[in-house]
């Protein structure tokens, strides 16, 4: 499981993919269209850029049913995380059906999926072609083609969902971009995108404005905030938002591939909930295990930020004590509970900073941080040095909150770090936190600031020379 990047996110690819839409499980986000007639149901793709963030259950993509809850399209992650595509009518599996044998279990990068389809072939395995991020899929648990020139269930005057199951349920948590339903036309991958020239296994998006969508076809860019379902193929199929706000637009992308917090390096007992695109961590069982970030840097200066948004209250400063911060590990599919003993961290509510496990004293200055504000974290591994702030202002080294920029305030060993967040793990101190990596953010921003490369959202500027944890700034360092 790659950490760092995906194999598809890595370069600059000349083409660049301005939004995505992320979907909260938990709060019934999707999109939903009902086309005003059918269309071509014999020849058509799909194509569309994914995200995981949720894992271990069954989450709807693409589905459309006749309303009876049953007789539809449905293409969905299992919850053993592989995917089927498949036709559903009159009570049980129609054609085409297909269930990979492969998992998509990758929380830190982009999948590209192609669902082409043209059953005129006369040869059965051309009528229908599954690509991944470039590369068509030859091995299935079950592989089922249509009979020649079927009709499938695709492109019927039935209600499209995209997020959920059309009777609700099944919802999708992620990200999704450049949604694509090319409505007359089985396209081949490199309509879509390419392999870079100077990384052959790196498959990245093209510009995909110029095809031809036909009748129901449509291009989901996610660029409008304020009409996230609006269809910019020129056919104004636009898409009905529902639950989802200007908050789920992300400009975490397919070419621009931003940190969230990883659900998978956790211990598989009393595991934290995550939500909101991973950027929404909670736990309430008074486990001290360690959250980290998909992606972990070694040079640079990379800022981030995070609010503690509820807490446990069971006695003086339950939940308050939250320690935030970076730790060095060697390998995060081996979380240790003690991981903070290798980290350098401060803990809200108590303004302790802690150098490992050698306790600094109260540096913060403030041993009440209980007002849902934001906590910025400068990381300096030029200088291996780390910094925290609070609503902008700056730890000083004495007792204030006072400081206009980072100082040199904690030393930190070299080497792979990971941001990270933790409670000490006594009974009642569990929190709810919410992280911005600069993609997209658990909590609403309301001022809008960029690094200076341009990238990010964040409530506080980036100090100067302090990048955003992202594909494009990573780059940089090669």
């Amino acid at each position: 499981m790659p950490l760092i990047l995906g194999t598809n996110s890595i370069k600059d690819t000349g083409y660049d993919v301005a939004n995505s839409l992320r979907f909260n499980s938990g709060s019934s986000d999707n999109l939903s269209r009902s086309p005003s007639g059918a269309s071509n149901r014999k020849t058509f793709t799909l194509s569309w850029w994914v995200k995981r963030s949720k894992l271990g259950s069954r989450q709807s993509i693409f589905n459309n049913t006749d309303g009876s809850g049953q007789d539809g399209v449905y293409f969905d992650f299992y919850a053993d995380d592989t995917l089927a595509l498949f036709d559903y009518g009159t009570g049980s599996y129609g054609t085409p059906r297909f269930e990979t044998t492969q998992v998509f279990r990758d929380v830190s990068s982009w999948y590209h999926i192609i669902y082409a389809v043209d059953t005129t072939q006369s040869t059965e395995s051309n009528r229908v072609k599954i690509y991944v991020n470039g590369s068509q899929v030859t091995d299935f648990d079950v592989a089922n083609y249509p009979s020649q020139n079927a009709d499938t269930l695709w492109n019927r005057s039935d209600t499209i969902y995209i997020g959920t199951y059309t009777a609700g349920g099944n919802y999708f948590g992620g990200y999704l971009a450049e949604v694509v339903n090319i409505d007359g036309s089985q396209l081949a991958p490199t309509d879509f995108g390419e392999f870079d020239s100077d990384s052959p296994t790196i498959w990245k998006p093209i510009d995909v404005s110029g095809l031809t969508f036909g009748t129901n076809g449509f291009y989901l860019d996610f660029e409008n905030a304020s009409s996230l379902g609006a269809d910019v193929s020129g056919n104004s199929n636009n898409f009905t938002v529902n639950n989802l706000t200007s908050v789920d637009q992300s400009t975490d992308t397919c070419t621009n591939n931003f940190a969230t917090m990883n659900s998978l390096a956790v211990p598989p007992s009393n595991a934290p909930t995550f939500a909101e695109g991973n950027t929404k961590v909670s736990t309430n069982n008074s486990n001290a295990n360690p959250v980290l970030s998909t992606i972990g840097v070694s040079q640079g200066k990379w800022y981030v930020e995070c609010k503690r948004i509820s807490f446990d209250s069971g006695s003086a400063d339950d939940g308050f004590r939250i320690g935030l911060g970076v730790t060095y590990v060697q390998n995060v599919n081996l979380v240790p509970a003690a991981i903070a003993d290798s980290g350098h961290y401060f803990m809200i509510g108590t303004g302790t900073v802690y150098n490992g496990s050698t306790d600094l004293g109260d540096k913060a200055g403030d041993s009440n941080i209980s007002d849902n504000g934001v906590v910025g974290i400068a990381l300096d591994l030029d200088n291996n040095r780390i910094s925290w702030s609070f609503n902008g202002a700056w730890m000083t080294g004495s007792n204030a909150w006072s400081g206009s920029s980072p100082s040199s305030y904690v030393t930190i060993e070299s080497g792979k770090t990971y941001f990270f967040l933790q409670t000490d793990g006594s009974t009642g101190r569990g929190y709810t936190a919410g992280w911005n990596f600069g993609g997209t953010s658990a909590f609403a921003i309301s001022s809008g600031n960029t690094d200076a490369n341009g990238f990010g959202n964040f409530e506080t500027a980036p100090p100067s020379g302090y990048f955003s944890l992202c594909s494009s700034n990573l780059a940089e360092f090669g």
